[in-house]
C-alpha cells in the first residue's frame, strides 16, 4: 500500500494555561507523537514521523513551547509542558504512543507519570544523572540572565558546555557550523530545558512507577553520560526494557532503527 508522507498543514491546538501549541502529523493510523529535546524544533524530526507513516503509523511532531510556530506564556514549569503534550494528545485521538528524546523523554516520562494518556512510552537517551556530576545549581540563573540581556549566543555556548557536558573543542566546531544560527532563535529555552532536566535528573517515585509499558533507547556509540543514564534508569524502573539502537549514532535518533524498535512492541 502507498502510504502517503505528505506533511498536513501544521494544526494549532490550546494547552491548559493558553498557550498555542502548533503540531503537524504525517501518515493517518495509530498515533506516535514525538516528544524533541533540547534547542530543536519539530521540523528536526520530520523525518522521523515520515517514516512513521511508511509503517502505516501517524507519526506527530510538535514545537515545545517557546520554539518554531508554536507560543509561551511565563512562567515556564515543567508541568505547563506536560499539559501541552496532554493538549496535542488529544488533538490526535486522546491517547498515544509517545517516544521523547534527551529533554524531551525527560518530559514525557514527567508527563506519563502524572496521568497524561500514553499507551506506550519509549525514552530515547535521557540525560539523568541520578544525583552525580549534576550541573552547578546557578545554571538556570545564568542561563536566564543572559537570554534576557539578549545575549543568545553565549546562552547556547553555556547550555552546551555546562547542561549538555560537551568540551569547548566540540562547543566551539559547532559554533562554527550552520547548525549553530539555527539554535540561536531557541535561545531562551535553554533555561527551559535545564530546568525541567535539573529537576527531575533523580526521576521522582511516580516516574519510576509508572503503569505504562516502557521501553529505553539509546545508541552506539553515544556519550558515556547517557549510556549510564539508561542503565540507571532500566535498574530502576521494573519492567522497563533497555534496547541498543545501533544505528542511532551520538545522540542521534535513526528513522528506521527507531520505527523498526517501536513496531515490535507496539503491536
Amino acid at each position: 500500500m502507498d502510504v502517503s508522507v505528505t506533511e498536513r498543514p501544521t494544526q494549532h491546538v490550546r494547552s491548559a494555561d493558553g498557550t498555542p501549541i502548533a503540531y503537524h502529523r504525517f501518515g493517518t493510523g495509530r498515533p506516535v507523537v514525538f516528544v524533541g529535546g533540547a534547542l530543536a524544533t519539530a521540523a528536526a524530526a520530520a523525518p522521523l514521523a515520515a517514516a512513521f507513516a511508511r509503517a502505516g503509523l501517524q507519526g506527530v511532531t510538535y514545537d515545545r513551547r517557546g520554539r518554531g510556530a508554536s507560543g509561551d506564556t511565563a512562567p515556564y514549569a515543567p508541568e505547563r509542558e506536560a499539559e501541552d503534550l496532554h493538549a496535542v494528545i488529544d488533538a490526535v485521538g486522546g491517547d498515544a504512543v509517545v517516544l521523547g528524546h534527551s529533554a524531551g523523554a525527560v518530559l514525557a516520562l514527567f508527563a506519563a507519570a502524572g496521568g497524561v494518556p500514553v499507551t506506550h512510552l519509549f525514552l530515547s537517551e535521557p540525560p539523568l544523572r541520578f544525583g552525580r556530576a549534576e550541573p552547578a545549581a546557578d545554571l538556570a540563573t545564568r542561563l536566564q540572565a543572559l537570554v534576557d540581556q539578549g545575549h543568545d549566543e553565549q546562552a547556547v555556548r553555556l547550555f552546551l558546555g555546562e547542561a549538555v557536558g560537551l568540551p569547548e573543542q566540540a562547543v566551539e566546531a559547532l559554533r562554527a557550523s550552520p547548525a549553530f544560527a539555527e539554535m540561536l532563535p531557541l535561545a531562551r529555552t535553554t533555561a527551559y530545558d535545564h530546568r525541567l532536566v535539573a529537576s527531575l535528573s533523580t526521576p521522582t517515585a511516580a516516574m519510576l512507577a509508572v503503569g505504562v509499558p516502557t521501553t529505553i533507547l539509546r545508541g552506539d556509540p553515544t556519550m558515556p553520560l547517557l549510556v549510564t543514564a539508561a542503565e540507571r534508569l532500566a535498574a530502576a524502573m521494573p519492567g522497563a526494557e533497555l534496547v541498543v539502537v545501533p544505528e542511532s549514532r551520538d545522540h542521534g535518533v535513526d528513522p528506521a532503527g527507531t520505527v523498526r524498535e517501536v513496531q515490535a512492541r507496539i503491536g
